[in-house]
């Protein structure tokens, strides 16, 4: 969330922030209220303990004389109760003004273009041609049912429309997929993690998940815990309440887990496939960094991505998201879409993002300056390195054969034992 002086000094960047995101202005002023009044309460409370405490010394030096102070300690006890109203009445606004800071979304960076449409997207970056060829490219559903590696029947009658099983070379090239994404991100660094797949509301608070996507994750009402929408929750969760040190930035963790999203609403041919399903699997970057080094770091988060799909040898375009395209946490974002030959179109694989101070505010992620001071809330950023379905899909549909086969990127040999899907 955002903090309370900077809404306070920045209330008309953030009412604008806001409105390009599409969200309620209103609540700028709504939370900019509650502060005043926490902060009438919070400066009457304290006059108050002051005169309660230059008291008790009168009191204190009354009594070593001899002298009688008992209308002073019953005034004194009047004021000990109306300080605990006041407190009272503190604590309750402070609640209120928290309940209202998680509605206000995080205001867009500079560089964020204006928009409210995807149409509003600024391509930024394009990479591999499109693949010349002399027979007719399935999609990849004709694919997957010719070459039986993905049951979607079976997955329905299991659990439901959205849950496919992957079948024989299928869940080869899954796990295949995983171990080579979780290996290249040790390589740039990043400290692998096996978190757990159901999380708190606590930490779907932090990460932005709750309030503002409840509806969206699975929920195990018993026990109120969540399933993990994408690792981002759990991973970014692991340092809350705590300070880390200036030499520790930047943390960089990774992660793979399944992934379980409800898509309300999701129908059509958009749904179609492996295009968006319920449950996926997922490997998340991390990055816990210094303020100054954020938008150095959402970069080369980006490139971390982008080497992926190079090496898969997949066409690919980058899209820096306009504003009334950004999440509710994020400041800026990258998305990276494959191109998907068998449907003709651009499937997105992977989202960039810098949420700056939003999501650390939330889980009071800081760190102590080697120079002294404060601690300080750390930034965040965390990016799809990368997400399963579509990535599959569109491998699918551009290493097909006129025989209907599936040629195995030359990156993945060594993880799948086999070259060639048919």
């Amino acid at each position: 969330m955002l903090d309370i002086r900077y809404i306070r000094e920045h209330a008309d960047a953030v009412r604008e922030g806001v409105r390009l995101k599409g969200e309620d202005a209103g609540r700028v002023a709504e939370a900019i209220a509650l502060d005043e009044e926490r902060r009438r309460a919070l400066q009457k409370s304290e006059a108050l303990k002051s005169r309660k405490n230059a008291v008790s010394a009168d009191v204190a030096r009354m009594k070593a004389k001899g002298e009688d102070a008992s209308a002073l300690i019953a005034e004194m006890r009047d004021v000990a109760e109306e300080i605990r109203t006041l407190d009272a009445a503190v604590a309750a606004v402070e609640e209120k003004l928290r309940a209202a800071l998680l509605l206000i979304p995080n205001v867009p960076h500079a560089s964020v273009p204006p928009g409210t449409t995807p149409a509003d997207n600024k391509t930024v970056a394009v990479w591999g041609e499109e693949q010349a060829v002399d027979f007719p490219l399935l999609p990849h559903w004709d694919l997957l049912e010719k070459l039986r590696i993905i049951d979607f029947a079976r997955g329905t009658k299991i659990t439901g429309a959205g849950f496919p099983v992957f079948v024989g070379k299928g869940a080869q090239l899954e796990r295949a997929l995983i171990n080579f994404f979780l290996d290249e991100a040790r390589g740039r660094g990043y400290t692998e993690m096996a978190p757990p797949l159901l999380v708190n509301a606590a930490s779907a608070t932090g990460t932005g998940q709750l309030p503002d996507k409840e509806d969206q994750m699975y929920v195990v009402e018993r026990d109120q815990f969540y399933l993990v929408p994408t690792a981002e929750v759990p991973v970014t969760n692991f340092y809350r309440d705590e300070i880390l040190t200036e030499k520790q930035l930047p943390v960089l963790l990774c992660a793979y887990t399944p992934c379980f999203r409800r898509e309300a609403g999701s129908y059509g041919k958009e749904v179609r496939g492996l295009n968006r399903v319920h449950q996926f699997n997922k490997v998340e970057l991390v990055r816990l960094t210094h303020p100054v080094r954020s938008y150095d770091d959402l970069e080369s988060m980006r490139g971390d991505a982008e080497g992926l799909i190079r090496k898969l040898g997949l066409r690919y375009r980058v899209l820096l998201m306009c504003a009334g395209d950004l999440g509710f946490t994020q400041a800026k974002k990258y998305d990276l879409e494959v191109w998907s030959p068998g449907q003709a179109k651009w499937l997105e694989v992977s989202s960039i993002s810098n949420f700056e101070s939003y999501q650390a505010r939330r889980m009071n992620i800081r760190f102590r300056p080697e120079a002294g001071g404060k601690p300080e809330i750390v930034h965040t950023l965390n990016g799809s390195a990368l997400a399963l379905p579509r990535i599959v899909a569109a491998l699918l549909e551009q290493y097909q054969t006129p025989e209907g086969k599936v040629v195995v990127p030359a990156a993945l040999h060594r993880y799948t034992g086999f070259e060639i899907i048919g």
